[in-house]
């Protein structure tokens, strides 16, 4: 038995801001590919890790045009609903959304915790979901499912269960926190776009392959390349293939970074300025100097020889005229 996992297609008829490409042809592409390449390994089933859509309810001429592509699906498609897949992030808004109306019509097969059996006469294939909510990474429990008269469960998440951790302020859930709980032969993640290699813990396979598309501009997202992630069952032995969609194009030739890297630019410069004004207004001279225009224009002659001097000046004016713009209205001015 096979089957094709996908995951945060985020279908959407409007291009974000950081591609530079025909974004709703490149979508139509990838979907296409995908589907062709579902249809061509005759998989069971094709596996979606949520957020198929960008916002609950897209506009009808583009998710029209999505639709007749998976309507050429051989396969049903089970799928987890994503946060974008919902109105707020709020999994109880399912039914007043796109994907709870096709899943209703079963035109999509939504996924939960209840298993759903997939049985070729040869193997039997264990599928649960964990949809996306707010509290899905607060103890981790959503990721663990128990296995039952199968030869191997699959369960799939739409949340951060990740490889490693990013900085106390993020919720997310470790996948060696949970390992030795689950009973899932494979773990298909969404959610977290950027995706990461394979883990394998315990006995059992831990996949992310990331987003079929790049909404960001991010270094990371120049240098990844979208996949999917096929999985080959045989007997109560699986084993997996990701591969590498041939429809995407390099980050270099698809994302601009001019935004991303003006606003870096724009920060570091900010940052040059406050330490200089630290460091004057620290020295014993200027200690009891109380006026902060002085203090400014002081600053910038101190800064003339810098090569940028110019820019910044006029950024610094043009800030200057906001803060006073804004103490005269504060003030009814």
């Amino acid at each position: 038995m096979r089957l094709l996992y996908v995951t945060d297609t985020h279908l959407r008829g409007v291009a974000p801001r950081n591609r530079t490409d025909d974004f709703a042809a490149t979508l139509k592409a990838k979907l296409h590919e995908v589907v062709d390449l579902a249809n061509r390994l005759e998989v069971a089933a094709v596996l979606h890790g949520g957020d198929i859509f960008d916002v609950p309810m897209p506009g009808l001429a583009a998710t029209g045009e999505f639709a007749g592509i998976l309507r050429r699906l051989r396969a049903p498609l089970y799928i987890v609903p994503g946060n974008h897949d919902l109105h707020g992030q709020n999994p109880s808004t399912l039914t007043r959304t796109l994907l709870g109306f096709l899943g209703r019509w079963e035109v999509i097969m939504i996924l939960d915790r209840k298993p759903v059996y997939l049985d070729d006469g040869n193997v039997r294939v264990q599928i649960t979901g964990a949809p996306y909510h707010f509290a899905i990474d607060d103890d981790g429990r959503d990721y663990v499912i128990e296995k039952h008269n199968c030869d191997v469960a699959v369960h799939i998440c739409h949340g951060a269960l990740l490889d490693r951790g990013f900085g106390p302020m993020v919720k997310f859930t470790l996948i060696d926190d949970i390992a030795m709980l689950t009973e899932a032969d494979y773990t298909l993640c969404g959610h977290y776009h950027l995706g990461y290699p394979e883990v394998y813990r315990e006995g059992k396979w831990f996949l992310n392959p990331g987003a079929m598309v790049r909404l960001s501009a991010s270094q990371a997202e120049m240098e990844r390349w979208p996949s999917v992630v096929v999985l080959f069952v045989e007997g109560e032995r699986a084993r997996h293939e990701i591969i590498r969609l041939k429809s995407a194009r390099p980050g270099l030739e698809v994302l601009d970074r001019s935004r991303i890297e003006d606003t870096s630019f724009r920060a570091r410069k900010r940052q040059e300025f406050l330490q200089v004004i630290r460091q004057i207004t620290a020295h014993a001279g200027y200690m009891a100097r109380t006026d902060p225009e002085a203090i400014l224009f002081h600053v910038l002659n101190g800064m003339k020889d810098i090569p940028e001097f110019a820019q910044v000046q006029e950024e610094v004016s043009s800030l200057w005229g906001e803060v006073l713009g804004e103490e005269a209205e504060s003030c009814g001015g």
